[in-house]
């Protein structure tokens, strides 16, 4: 069985400056940040699930504090930052970049008590924010047969990524979980990849679980998948180990990331935590 990389880099990594230039509510639970600048015209897009580290101010700061190096270097820049001027990182997915008007689109997902969330919130046009591109994670071996993808809203952008950069041929089930009916978005899928929303209406049901049971009980098409789970970290570990042992997926052909913990925070990141 030929084997197949797992992440795929950026050509070049740098920390790249940019502002926002829109801010607006798109959902009940997601506000579309759309930021741009000089900077974002050498940002080169992969499509797909396209991730990246995005600094933001913290509350009440009006000058962004940015990292100068990108890669570890760049981190532990970042950590010899003083906690009172260190601006904010968390990890998101490009939803679309224009490449004409540089611009780069942000869903955050909002809720109660996240920093990004709160940041989102207050966005207006000049804040400052900086970004470091990481590349992507969906990386299908050239003989898959269809595509498996599965996400909560924390996971949504990411899915979508995909969906809209597959082939026009290309065959699929996609199980997007969602807050509520009204979450679910527009999504340029191919014709043979199915989207199915799974609205879990009621706020204290656990995240993930409907996306869990929906895939369990999969009738899978013929031919070999390659599947894509991001989300809730119990949901994402579970369905792994079900599409491993019970569907005898190869480790190989299955990508997955827990984004968040619902024992610790409320989802609020949409892309890798690594």
């Amino acid at each position: 069985m030929a084997s197949h990389s797992r992440l795929k880099k950026p050509a070049e990594r740098e920390v790249l400056g940019a502002e926002v230039v829109k801010a607006q509510r798109i959902t009940p639970h997601a506000v579309r940040i759309t930021v741009s600048g000089e900077d974002l015209r050498r940002f080169q897009p992969m499509g797909f699930d396209q991730w990246f580290r995005l600094y933001i101010p913290q509350e009440g700061q009006h000058e962004l504090r940015r990292p100068g190096r990108a890669g570890l270097s760049g981190y532990v820049q970042y950590l010899s930052i003083p906690k009172a001027t260190r601006p904010v990182m968390r990890n998101y997915t490009v939803r679309a970049f224009r490449t004409e008007s540089a611009e780069l689109d942000i869903d955050v997902m909002t809720h109660e008590g996240g920093v990004a969330s709160a940041w989102a919130e207050r966005a207006r046009p000049g804040d400052q924010v900086a970004l470091v591109d990481e590349g992507i994670m969906y990386t299908p071996a050239p003989e898959t047969d269809w595509a498996l993808l599965v996400c909560d809203e924390s996971g949504l952008p990411a899915v979508a990524g995909i969906c809209e950069s597959l082939p026009r041929d290309a065959r699929g089930e996609a199980f997007l979980e969602i807050p509520g009916p009204d979450d679910a978005q527009e999504i340029d899928a191919p014709v043979g990849v199915n989207l199915h929303w799974l609205s879990r209406d009621d706020p204290h049901a656990r995240p993930g679980a409907l996306a869990r049971a929906a895939v369990t009980a999969l009738d899978p098409p013929k031919g070999r998948p390659y599947a894509f789970v991001v989300g809730e970290s119990a949901m994402v570990t579970g369905l792994r180990r079900f599409l491993v042992t019970e569907r005898a997926i190869p480790k190989e052909d299955v990508s997955f990331c827990g984004y968040w913990r619902a024992q610790a925070a409320p989802a609020g990141s949409a892309s890798p935590a690594a």
